[in-house]
């Protein structure tokens, strides 16, 4: 058994686990929460756990640079489930997104999103956070700050998006293995493209775009395409000059590690 494996078994018994003890949240947890502003991880099309479990492992425990204190699932019904690893330990806190399906629509996925952080600021009194995404989840969190920004939901702060193709994935070859509502919207010219571009953006969120000239599947020109949506003054990007960095080594870099927790977290790097 590979390790990636057992950490898919180990995860799955945490949730299970975490999904009982969540019921018996004390107060004081719910307090120390709202303290901080959350950081939210946002996997991508076909993404699960493992996508930014690795990355988040080395958060916490190699770098020592905070806890991942709650973990969202949502269902293929849209149910958002939740458990809690660490919640109200040390600082900043982690929470990662988890969609079981993870091949829908643009919409349908930021909807869900968007019912996750509804989640935090109803149960937790969250009203501003940071995210990042990978890929697809670039995209469908800068869906969800169009959409759903301003309309009684929580603010975004800082946003990161690694490896997000903006202008869509231009391989050809890659729609003829995958044929879904999440690939529809993935092509160049797609309703879904065309629909984000023409929202406004709000301008208060600073945003970093990180690519790799090693990625096939969303090349940097494609990535570059996020300054059509976010104004300049606004967006930072990051183009990685590494010919075997590909799409989803990036949220396995230590090098992309450093370059979100500086981002994100400026003020406290040494």
């Amino acid at each position: 058994m590979n390790k990636k494996q057992i950490l898919s078994l180990a995860s799955f018994g945490l949730v299970i686990i975490g999904f009982i003890v969540l019921i018996g949240m004390p107060n004081r947890a719910i307090s120390d929460f709202n303290k901080s502003r959350p950081t939210l991880f946002v996997h991508g099309y076909k993404g699960t756990e493992n996508s930014f479990g690795f990355m988040l492992q080395r958060f916490e425990h190699e770098y020592k640079w905070g806890n991942k204190a709650l973990i969202y699932y949502v269902t293929k019904q849209g149910e958002v489930k939740k458990y809690q690893p660490r919640l109200g330990e040390e600082k900043p806190l982690y929470v990662q997104v988890i969609f079981e399906n993870n091949r829908a629509s643009f919409e349908m996925t930021s909807s869900w999103l968007a019912n996750v952080l509804k989640d935090m600021q109803q149960t937790y009194g969250v009203d501003d956070v940071n995210i990042v995404g990978h890929s697809m989840g670039g995209i469908v969190s800068l869906e969800y700050m169009k959409q759903f920004q301003g309309k009684s939901y929580p603010s975004v702060h800082r946003f990161v998006a690694v490896g997000s193709p903006f202008d869509g994935i231009y391989s050809e070859e890659y729609f003829r293995i995958h044929h879904d509502p999440a690939a529809t919207d993935l092509r160049p010219n797609s309703k879904a493209l065309q629909h984000l571009r023409e929202r406004s953006f709000p301008n208060h969120t600073k945003v970093l775009s990180i690519s790799s000239t090693g990625d096939i599947v969303a090349v940097p020109e494609s990535v570059r395409a996020i300054r059509k949506m976010v104004p300049n003054q606004q967006l930072t990007e990051i183009v990685i000059g590494d010919d075997v960095l590909g799409h989803s080594d990036l949220h396995e870099s230590r090098r992309v590690d450093r370059y979100i927790y500086e981002f994100l977290w400026q003020d406290q790097v040494q």
